[in-house]
């Protein structure tokens, strides 16, 4: 992972954080996309402007909580889902095809991953995303502060679960929206079952594996990267935007967009797992530590684990509750002096190779390789 947190062979124990001004992930993607996420802004919160007037008529209450919805969606977030699937359509589309029946389509995938978030910080008991307080959060604080009756932080969690079913069956409903034939849009929505099926079922085997780490293993670890980040955030977005685009499941495109998908989807959560323990908080807007409080096996964790001694292995055992936040310094200087972390790095360098590899035998035109190669390397060497 290229940035100035490492040095030599020495990962040093301050944040990784950008040594410009701004995350250049930031940077790339406005540079690729600029007037498509301004579409996909623009597609949304018309979209929740309407499903909000529609709930404000049952009760006012209920207008409340949609525009709530609302403010998760809107508020923050780099749009990368939308934007691999909008590169993937391109790749089979062309230049010159209109993206405008689409964009629901697209947008869509925003509100999917809205619901993964609301849902990830309650059963992971975040407090903070994207800077802010997590949606249970700031519910429960409402909750206080307008001196209602009940457990604030049960009404918080509670209505975060709701707040996510709705942002998911929004996500049905604007995809319903997408100007495709009927029949292309039944193929669409076979490939977005999927990515939601496997997203859940890595979203059980991170909890599964938080909550007996002691029989986890690193095959595992890696199943959770491939099934809860990689099919979610690239793979199928790659293969949903080809659908959209008429590609057919077994046109070589599609195994090439599979491949590259794959590698960067894991590269991307390998470097979340780096985030997750030396990111800089101000930056990520997450706070850095917790996969070190939990004792959660990510690959990270698993290897320190594998290459420790037997006494750092001993130090390493000791993480879950009684981790206080002093501990935690010391505890991501010990993962990265078993060279766990230079390990990663190599993983997801790895994993970017792969993914330009594919590119260069994939039948798209150079935009698109072009556009797909800057995503590779920008979402997998990234500070937030």
């Amino acid at each position: 992972m290229a940035n100035d947190a490492v040095a030599g062979n020495t990962l040093r124990t301050a944040p990784i954080r950008p040594t410009g001004a701004d995350d250049p992930v930031n940077a790339v993607l406005t540079a690729y996309t600029r007037d498509f996420v301004r579409a996909v802004e623009e597609t949304l919160a018309g979209f929740l402007d309407r499903e909000i007037d529609a709930l404000t008529e049952i009760d006012a209450g209920m207008g409340e909580f949609a525009a709530t919805a609302r403010g998760l969606v809107l508020t923050g977030g780099k749009r990368v889902r939308p934007t691999f699937a909008y590169w993937g359509w391109r790749g089979v589309a062309g230049t010159a095809a209109d993206p405008a029946p689409v964009l629901p389509a697209f947008s869509a995938l925003e509100l999917l991953h809205t619901f993964a978030l609301v849902h990830d910080d309650v059963m992971d008991a975040s407090a903070t995303r994207r800077g802010r307080p997590t949606a249970h959060r700031a519910v429960a604080d409402q909750h206080r502060a307008a001196g209602r009756r009940g457990d604030a932080d049960r009404f918080g969690e509670a209505v975060a679960v709701l707040l996510g079913d709705l942002c998911l069956v929004w996500a049905d409903r604007l995809l319903s929206h997408a100007g495709l034939p009927p029949a292309r849009l039944v193929e669409t929505r076979r490939c977005y079952d999927q990515m939601r099926v496997e997203t859940i079922a890595g979203q059980y085997l991170d909890m599964l594996g938080e909550s007996d780490a002691a029989n986890w293993s690193l095959d595992r670890a890696l199943r959770v990267t491939r099934y809860k980040t990689a099919s979610y955030t690239v793979q199928h977005p790659l293969l949903y935007g080809a659908c959209l685009a008429g590609a057919s499941s077994d046109a070589p495109l599609v195994a090439a967009y599979t491949r590259y998908g794959l590698a960067v989807g894991e590269a991307f959560q390998l470097c979340d797992d780096l985030l997750g323990v030396y990111g800089d908080p101000a930056v990520t807007g997450k706070p850095a530590g917790d996969d070190l409080r939990s004792g959660k096996p990510t690959v990270l964790l698993m290897l320190a684990r594998q290459l420790a001694t037997p006494a750092q292995r001993g130090r390493l055992d000791r993480t879950g509750d009684d981790v206080g936040a002093d501990d935690v310094a010391g505890l991501a200087e010990l993962v990265a002096a078993t060279g766990a972390v230079e390990q990663v790095q190599r993983m997801i360098d790895e994993r970017v190779s792969e993914a330009l590899a594919a590119l260069d035998a994939a039948p798209i035109d150079e935009p698109a390789r072009s556009a797909l190669a800057g995503l590779a390397a920008v979402t997998t060497h990234r500070w937030a």
